[in-house]
């Protein structure tokens, strides 16, 4: 049966009803982020919002209270769902390296000689706004990272215009899902401040009821719990609402403003304010370069790029059969002239041997014989019927 790509996906993402929905490897944590949403919006609307019904005469206008909390609410869970369950961007990565863009280095010494090797450059200059720009390779992805780029070590896979990994919506954000991100933020912030001031102007109407803002507290407990939530909350969501208009005006990512702060380095992406924020939630968002549904299509077999790693053994192995067909020709000869009994048998196995041979190749058998005479004290130490003969030559010698 042909599988899908979501089926040989090399990420860590999580997948929901073939392929529809596609989540981080941390998407648990989307369910503490509901139930933070959630709980409070219900206890909010149960003790809170139920009891202002009837505060405001004319066509039942508390009714607004509890449709505006709804509503609201639903429109932040909306903007995390699509923040959560889309593709953020995600580079397809390669199944093999870019051949086109490989290149002979420096000599490399291998095994004592100086050979060529094919190697893929770590980064090349590309041109962004009229600006040189540098850009690294991938060697998990095996793919030049486009410009703002950057590989998610949690989602293992490289995200277009990266600016962070979100543990609270198990995402990570990136180029088609930053526009959501950041109105899920800001809108949770807003929701914040609705809930703290409703809690607060109910407060203010016991009070007025009981007298003392004591009283009109333990009246209400429910509410002093969302004033101080939602208080804490908007600390959180709040500030980051704040850090992330700064980084909309400025064009920067969370990861180049960390990453990069302390270089002082000239933004090349920065086209002014206006224009930063036009980009941001004004432009088109582009489509998925990943379709996750689509039948994976077998690839023919690439012909293999040699390189440095791979000649490495190969030579080694090379060199070493040669080495030990070099080293049984020699233990042959070693043999044959230790089962000789005198010099002169030696001698006159050697000349009949070089009556069969060329006549250049006579110094080999000599070199034998000098071999022989050299080490035949201690060539075959493993055997003492070897043992005798070689001291036998080694006497007459």
């Amino acid at each position: 049966m042909a599988k899908r790509v979501y089926d040989v996906w090399k990420g860590n993402n999580v997948f929901l009803f073939g392929g529809r929905l596609f989540f981080g490897p941390d998407a648990r944590s989307l369910l503490v982020t509901l139930c933070l949403i959630i709980v409070p919006v219900v206890i909010f609307c149960i003790f809170v919002a139920r009891s202002l019904f009837h505060e405001f005469s004319p066509l039942y206008a508390g009714y607004a209270i509890l449709v505006v909390a709804v509503v609201f609410t639903v429109h932040v869970l909306v903007l995390l769902f699509l923040t959560s369950a889309r593709d953020p961007g995600i580079v397809p990565r390669n199944s093999h390296p870019p051949e086109e863009e490989l290149r002979y280095d420096a000599s490399v010494d291998v095994g004592g000689r100086q050979t060529p090797s094919l190697q893929i450059p770590r980064t090349k200059e590309v041109m962004v706004n009229g600006f040189s720009v540098k850009v690294k390779y991938c060697d998990t992805c095996m793919l030049y990272r486009p410009p703002r780029c950057s590989h998610c070590s949690i989602c293992n896979n490289c995200v277009e215009r990266f600016d962070h990994h979100c543990p609270w919506v198990g995402q990570c954000i990136g180029l088609r899902n930053y526009r959501f991100f950041f109105c899920f933020v800001s809108s949770a912030t807003l929701l914040c401040i609705y809930v703290f001031a409703i809690s607060a102007f109910y407060i203010k109407l016991l009070m007025d009821d009981h007298g003392t803002v004591w009283r009109a507290m333990r009246e209400s407990p429910a509410s002093v719990f969302l004033m101080a939530y939602c208080f804490i909350s908007l600390w959180f969501v709040g500030g980051l609402t704040g850090f992330h208009l700064y980084l909309i005006g400025t064009n920067q990512t969370t990861y180049e403003n960390f990453r990069y702060r302390a270089d002082n380095r000239f933004n090349v992406h920065n086209r002014g304010c206006l224009s930063n924020f036009f980009e941001v939630f004004c432009t088109k968002v582009k489509p998925s370069k990943n379709n996750f549904r689509a039948f994976v299509q077998e690839e023919s077999q690439r012909p293999h790029v040699p390189s440095t790693r791979d000649a490495e053994p190969d030579e080694a192995c090379e060199d070493r059969r040669v080495k030990v067909e070099d080293d049984l020709d020699i233990g042959g000869d070693l043999l044959k002239i230790s089962q000789r009994h005198t010099l002169g048998d030696i001698e006159a196995d050697i000349r009949s041997r070089g009556s069969d041979v060329p006549r250049h190749h006579s110094s080999d058998a000599e070199s034998i014989l000098v071999s022989d005479r050299r080490v035949g004290v201690h060539s075959d130490r493993n055997s003492n019927w070897a043992r005798s003969r070689n001291w036998e030559i080694a006497n007459q010698v």
